[in-house]
């Protein structure tokens, strides 16, 4: 065979092996991402029970106003129930939700506003659905009990109640789930503006900037009388700030970017959640978060209900109107809110508008006017500043 002939030949086979290579190594890759895919997409536990009682009262819940918006119902459950959560205390057979936060994510991604729902606020909570098949009756008593109750669909049908708010999702989370997400990020850095030395909560930290592991991050947003007033005004105020910076490290580079790291991150938040069937994939999670890479630090918001003392007993709370009122139908209409650590002359809300508002009616469009300022802070904001 000629010479040139060959080379020729040699030169197609090394190419054909080569395109065989590449080809192996494309398919192994993808192989290995639908595994990656498929473990991840297993993890989040549907929550069908609470599906199936919100769509029997369908037609009383609110109706979304404005196309694209979300709303969220954040649940840490105190659950001692699980791997790793009874060292926090007896399972009594219930769970309670120890924090309860709405998180509104505007239509154009652009903002976010997390209102935390104080679990000794008084309100009325209608008839739910017991783990046992019974129902109980409908009572004006403290909003932790409905998910004590009812579980998550209570505690939905309950803040829809109270707000006018369509919660178009919602996801839970355990002591256990939430120290592994920690973990896995490596801690979260917070700033402690005194140390801390709490024998119940497990916690002994310096003053200044402290990165918190999950164990240490659990104590920290849990703690209640050992911490600044004892009050639960100052927990709530202490888990805006640990979440502001949360948000901080999730966004960071050194995570979003870096598989290695992204991937124990997502496994062990995927674990921990249980939400509503449609967020219960990585598809549908992708889908409510998509476009929040562009979200700044400064238009993630952070405040509490409203609330003031109740009357009939000074350890509980009652929203405060009609601050209260203007917030809830700010969001229900996706308008901005302002929020600023310190409103002065009034710690509910700041705004030209005193008149009180009425119940929302099924078009409702909030009047122009200036924007209302809220007592609360930002995810950009430091908390030793």
């Amino acid at each position: 065979m000629d010479p040139a002939v060959r080379a020729r030949h040699r030169r197609w086979r090394w190419v054909r092996w080569c395109a065989v290579g590449l080809a192996a190594l494309l398919l192994s890759a993808a192989g290995a991402g639908w595994v990656v895919y498929e473990k991840l997409d297993s993890n989040i536990t549907a929550d069908e029970a609470a599906a199936a009682e919100l769509a029997r009262y369908e037609k009383e819940r609110p109706t979304s106003l404005v196309r694209g918006a979300r709303n969220i119902l954040l649940i840490g459950s105190d659950s001692r129930a699980g791997a790793g959560n009874g060292r926090y205390g007896r399972d009594s057979g219930t769970e309670r939700s120890d924090t309860t936060i709405l998180l509104h994510l505007a239509a154009d991604r652009r903002s976010a506003t997390a209102v935390s729902l104080p679990r000794d606020l008084m309100v009325n909570v209608p008839s739910c659905g017991r783990p046992d098949g019974s129902r109980s009756e409908a009572q004006f008593t403290m909003f932790n009990h409905a998910f004590a109750t009812g579980g998550s669909a209570c505690t939905i049908r309950t803040v829809e109640k109270l707000t006018s708010i369509r919660i178009d999702h919602h996801m839970v989370v355990d002591f256990n789930g939430f120290k592994k997400m920690i973990d896995a990020l490596g801690g979260v850095r917070v700033c402690l503006r005194q140390p801390i030395d709490d024998t119940a909560a497990r916690l002994r930290l310096p003053a200044g900037k402290v990165t918190l592991d999950g164990e240490q991050a659990l104590g920290y947003v849990r703690a209640r009388k050992s911490l600044g007033d004892g009050s639960d005004t100052e927990r709530m105020e202490r888990q805006q700030r640990f979440l502001g910076a949360l948000v901080t490290k999730v966004r960071s580079n050194g995570v979003l970017l870096n598989p290695v790291k992204l991937y124990p991150v997502l496994d062990a938040a995927t674990s921990a959640l249980t939400t509503d069937p449609g967020l219960a994939s990585l598809r549908g999670l992708y889908a409510l978060v998509r476009g929040l890479g562009n979200l700044s630090a400064e238009h993630v918001r952070f405040l509490t209900a409203p609330r003031a003392p109740y009357p009939g007993d000074i350890n509980r709370d009652q929203l405060v109107q009609p601050a209260a009122d203007k917030l809830f139908r700010r969001l229900r209409a996706d308008q901005p809110v302002e929020v600023t650590k310190e409103v002065p002359g009034n710690s509910a809300a700041k705004t030209s508008n005193t008149s009180p508002d009425f119940g929302p009616g099924p078009r409702e469009k909030t009047p122009p006017g200036p924007t209302p300022t809220f007592t609360g802070n930002t995810a950009a904001q430091d908390a030793c500043g």
